[in-house]
């Protein structure tokens, strides 16, 4: 049996993530279930850029999506807090530079 063929209830849910802008980075824009991927970003075209605010859609099986446990971000994120190289305390910045 081919995704197509399933029934709506059993289509898998994606990922929607839409770039504004060229340059912009792409933003979680919300979820839809779909067969597969070229519908999801057909769905996603439809519902998450009427208004023509989209130029890149990613869609992403929501499956595969793997997060880290909120509950062991000390542990995780611990072993960079020695690296003190790594944060921009070390820098002058020019007051050219305003975003930084």
């Amino acid at each position: 049996m081919t995704n197509n063929k399933l029934n709506k209830n059993e289509w898998p849910l994606w990922e929607v993530f839409i770039r504004s802008k060229a340059g912009l980075d792409h933003k979680h824009a919300g979820s839809l279930h779909a067969a597969d991927a070229q519908m999801a970003i057909e769905n996603a075209r439809d519902v998450y850029t009427r208004r023509m605010e989209g130029v890149s859609i990613w869609v992403v099986e929501s499956k595969q999506i793997h997060a880290s446990d909120p509950g062991q971000s000390e542990s995780l994120y611990e072993p960079a807090s020695d690296k003190v190289y790594r944060h921009p305390t070390f820098y002058d910045l020019p007051d050219e530079v305003k975003y930084m």
